[in-house]
């Protein structure tokens, strides 16, 4: 919009501001570093502060000097005011109206003054055109940063805020796009008579995001409340929204913090700097998490885990790391192995992934379907800023969603296969403390793993990546390993694996003995020396265990090979012997002569790499010896 018709007269000279006029000046204005060398009479018949600063100047009224040293919006604001006093052409548009409301308001150009002075006008434009406008709505509204204080006295600030959730709850098709914005590349568009409209954009129901996201995270904090309490807009759109926002706002997280840890011993200013930028970071990473949405799938769970390697990153709140966490734990079946490797950057110790994280997110998908506290601790978010109704009900509504949903049995199953996979990942760690890689894989419940082939192939590069481990804690990992669960590939690689210790290999050889008696129909029984070696690891020798599939299909990454191991002449005797011998519980039960005069035994030590003919061979010796008895 354009106001007054006379041409701009303005000009400088030797630092100065003035006007080409026949009168000579009587007025000098001070606004921050630039003088004004202006008249009294166009400026003190509309400004009804500068009537009052003259009246009590003890100046010479012959050139009186006002100081406005805090004057809003600057030299570019009061000057617009001043060339309207001087019926100067003025243009006024989204980018100029609120620096402009708050000079005029601050000189006081009213409507007792003079009628249809400053104010009046700018609000008519304000309120017929501005909010009229979708981008006119948002960028007016983003201006305010300039002046907060000022837009909020001044309610700019809310009601531009009430006017865009207003159409973002309106079909597009009502939305008029822009009056007057134009993005400052064509300036088309000069009256309130524009019919452009959101036509030109996607059918989507979320069309309005992309936009938004141009607004700082406070004003956008407040934006999506408003939206949010219309009750209208659905959680996924809510959720696009924030997907989108984040990859405009948090790029390439990872690498700043990389490039800050580089530059933190170069100076104490760009230390100063990097720190800010990630506090920043940080306080907009914690905005996005109190704006999720309460359901369950409103936004994916490899998002979820993004914000949560940035929470990480950016070392945020406790309290955001654990809702984070929590949703994670939700929906976790969605999530893949390279969702979960989230890094550490923890200076108390040398692991590289965060581990406990995980573990947070797994015993919050093991306790969906259970009640929460009566009364749950809220947390508070470091935003100085007051939280609305709708806010403070989220946490609330996110953990009636969770009572609400229940892991399925599919979901538990998914959830064994992907910790599996990651504990393969985790162990290569060799930092990695024990109780944490037992812990983790003991949070799976038993009837969720149908086998234990992924859970063995783990405990195999643990224990490869950990050779410094002794015998009791090689035998306290092996525990929570169910031999009944391994596959014909997976024992006949553990019955030959150097690693493991005794007590697992017996048990391989014992239940795949179990599984090929069963198979053939008939069942032998054991030798005495075994069965005293089984009693002595807790396995009832007169209790067979039910056969296992041998059809489990496999996949090709999970096929054991044992083209690593030597051939079984060269490695017939002193690999199990070399287990017997340090395993001093199987030596009390089997005395070391024993083992290498009873023929029995020799069988048993014997490890063919044919599983068929190895058990076949087995139980041929151990029949005749019986027999022989």
């Amino acid at each position: 919009m354009k106001l007054g018709s006379r041409p701009d007269t303005f000009y400088t000279a030797e630092s100065i501001r003035t006007i080409s006029s026949e009168v000579s000046s009587d007025l000098i204005i001070q606004v921050k570093g630039t003088r004004y060398l202006l008249h009294k009479f166009p400026l003190l018949s509309k400004c009804l502060r500068l009537q009052r600063l003259c009246s009590e100047s003890s100046d010479s009224p012959q050139q009186q000097i006002v100081q406005l040293p805090e004057f809003p919006g600057g030299v570019e604001a009061f000057e617009l005011c001043a060339k309207f006093c001087y019926g100067i052409t003025i243009t006024l548009s989204a980018y100029n109206i609120v620096t402009a409301r708050c000079a005029a308001e601050y000189l006081q150009m009213t409507e007792d003054v003079e009628k249809g002075n400053l104010i009046y006008k700018l609000d008519v434009f304000f309120n017929s055109c501005i909010l009229n406008g979708w981008k006119d709505s948002i960028v007016t509204l983003q201006t305010t940063k300039a002046l907060p204080l000022w837009s909020e006295d001044l309610a700019i600030t809310s009601r531009c805020i009430e006017t865009i959730a207003s159409k973002v709850l309106s079909h597009p098709s009502k939305v008029s796009l822009s009056h007057s914005h134009s993005r400052r590349v064509r300036d088309d568009v000069s009256s309130c008579n524009g019919t452009e409209s959101l036509r030109h954009k996607s059918a989507s129901k979320g069309w309005w995001a992309e936009d938004l996201a141009d607004l700082s995270i406070d004003l956008y904090w407040r934006t999506m409340i408003a939206i949010k309490s219309g009750g209208k807009t659905p959680s996924n759109l809510i959720g696009d929204a924030l997907k989108i926002y984040a990859s405009r706002w948090l790029p390439n997280i990872r690498k700043n913090v990389h490039v800050k840890r580089e530059t933190e011993s170069n100076s104490d200013s760009d230390s100063d700097s990097a720190s800010e930028v990630s506090s920043k970071h940080r306080l907009l990473l914690e905005s996005i998490v109190s704006l999720l949405p309460a359901e369950k799938g409103a936004v994916s769970c490899s998002f979820l885990l993004k914000l949560l390697k940035a929470a990480n990153i950016l070392k945020a709140s406790a309290s955001s790391k654990v809702e984070l966490a929590t949703r994670v734990g939700l929906q976790l079946e969605e999530a893949s192995v390279n969702d979960l490797l989230i890094r550490s950057v923890s200076k108390t110790n040398n692991m590289l992934y965060e581990v406990d994280l995980v573990m947070t997110i797994l015993e919050q998908f093991l306790l969906q379907g259970q009640s929460p506290p009566t009364s749950p601790p809220r947390s508070r978010l470091t935003i100085e800023r007051r939280r609305s109704r709708s806010a403070e009900n989220i946490k609330f509504e996110f953990q009636e969603s969770r009572r609400s949903s229940s892991a399925s049995h599919g979901s538990k199953l998914k959830v064994a296969k992907l910790v599996d996979s990651y504990l393969q990942e985790v162990a290569r760690d060799v930092n990695l403390p024990l109780s944490k890689f037992i812990a983790l894989a003991e949070t799976i419940p038993d009837f969720a793993r149908h086998d234990h082939d992924d859970l063995y192939r783990a405990i195999d590069i643990y224990l490869k990546a950990h050779p410094e481990l002794n015998k009791n804690e090689r035998k306290r990992l092996c525990r929570i390993l169910d031999c009944k669960k391994l596959s014909v590939e997976a024992c006949m690689h553990a019955a030959q694996n150097e690693l493991l210790p005794l007590r697992v290999v017996v048990q391989v050889l014992f239940f795949e003995q179990s599984r090929a008696a069963a198979a053939g129909g008939k069942v032998t029984d054991m030798p005495s020396n075994i069965k005293a070696l089984l009693t002595a690891h807790g396995i009832d020798p007169s209790k067979h265990t039910a056969p296992l599939s041998t059809t489990t299909s496999i996949h090709a990454d999970d096929n054991w090979s044992v083209s690593g191991f030597k051939s079984p002449k060269s490695t017939r005797n002193p690999t199990l012997r070399m287990k017997l011998a340090e395993d001093d519980l199987d030596e009390n039960v089997v005395p070391r002569d024993e083992i290498g005069r009873t023929s029995r035994f020799k069988g048993l030590l014997a490890l063919p790499t044919q599983p068929k003919r190895m058990f076949s061979k087995l139980w041929a010796t151990n029949r005749t010896a019986t027999e022989k008895n």
